[in-house]
């Protein structure tokens, strides 16, 4: 039996880190996180950028100078909130409509003062019109947003992370 796609995705993760710490990291040394294979551009990307700001975007920026803008930032709220758009499409290219837009969500909570539960919620899946399931699919997915947010959780320490039991889920 097969699970229908949803147009929300939820994950969370636990990072033995300080919330202004786990925010920082999360926004500061995105592209430390972000799977350099995940690439729109014609070449490999060198770096990996989040303006942090409302208005600024994600970028991937390639060895032969070319950019991609693949989001933007719709809230920015440090240490405890950003909101971003999804621009990428079903077929897996960017799309400049923002009417085709999804929106990723996270949100840092300190547990404790030092260990932050982040949670991330990617919806509005069906924005991107027909195939979003694809997008959802994708996204969910163990190469999707679990790794992003397992290889960001392994930039505090190997032996100090976990995921929380139940992290990805539809609504």
């Amino acid at each position: 039996m097969t699970q229908a796609a949803s147009p929300v995705v939820r994950l969370q993760i636990i990072v033995e880190a300080p919330l202004e710490r786990a925010f920082a990291v999360f926004t500061e040394r995105f592209g430390d996180f972000k799977p350099p294979e995940h690439n729109l551009l014609a070449s490999a990307i060198t770096e990996t950028v989040f303006e942090p700001r409302v208005g600024g975007h994600i970028f991937d920026r390639g060895a032969d100078g070319s950019e991609c803008r693949w989001a933007r930032i719709l809230t920015y709220e440090p240490p405890q909130r950003v909101v971003f758009s999804w621009d990428i499409g079903p077929q897996w290219q960017v799309d400049t409509d923002p009417d085709h837009s999804s929106e990723v969500e996270v949100r840092w909570i300190a547990e404790t003062p030092g260990r932050t539960r982040v949670e991330l919620e990617h919806r509005n899946l069906d924005r991107h019109g027909p195939g979003w399931q694809a997008v959802s699919d994708g996204i969910a997915d163990d190469a999707g947003w679990p790794l992003y947010l397992d290889r960001y959780a392994a930039l505090f320490s190997e032996g100090s992370r976990e995921v929380a039991p139940g992290s990805v889920a539809g609504a």
